[in-house]
């Protein structure tokens, strides 16, 4: 169910995103060149209020199904939930500490420094 929740989400932000884009406050933008054929059925007063109650519809769209979908998030003590999969871990026994074999490194030995005229 969150899957569907997740797709609607996505396509109707990208839906949004579209009108978003194509209209623009001053007049012009995309909509002068892409809905020129809309412009001469209901003209360009009426494009850009279906635009604007567009953006509305999807913007709403988008807040009601991701308030809706937090309901549909499984609670604890469902099949997935977190208790139920370390329960059904597997257990072994531990491992034994492993030895240590390496060989140490020598010490830095200190020399005496050489004086001169000697």
């Amino acid at each position: 169910m969150l899957l569907l929740f997740g797709i609607l989400i996505i396509l109707s932000s990208i839906i949004l995103g579209v009108i978003v884009l194509i209209q623009n406050p001053k007049g012009g933008g995309l909509s002068s060149s892409l809905g020129g054929f809309s412009n001469q059925l209901m003209g360009v007063k009426q494009t850009t209020d279906v635009l604007e109650k567009g953006t509305w519809l999807f913007a709403a769209i988008i807040g009601i199904l991701c308030i809706t979908s937090t309901l549909f998030i499984p609670s604890s003590g469902g099949a997935n939930s977190r208790d139920n999969l370390i329960n059904q871990a597997p257990v072994g026994t531990p491992l034994a500490p492993q030895q240590n074999n390496t060989v140490p490194l020598p010490t830095p030995q200190t020399q005496t420094p050489a004086t001169p005229g000697k």
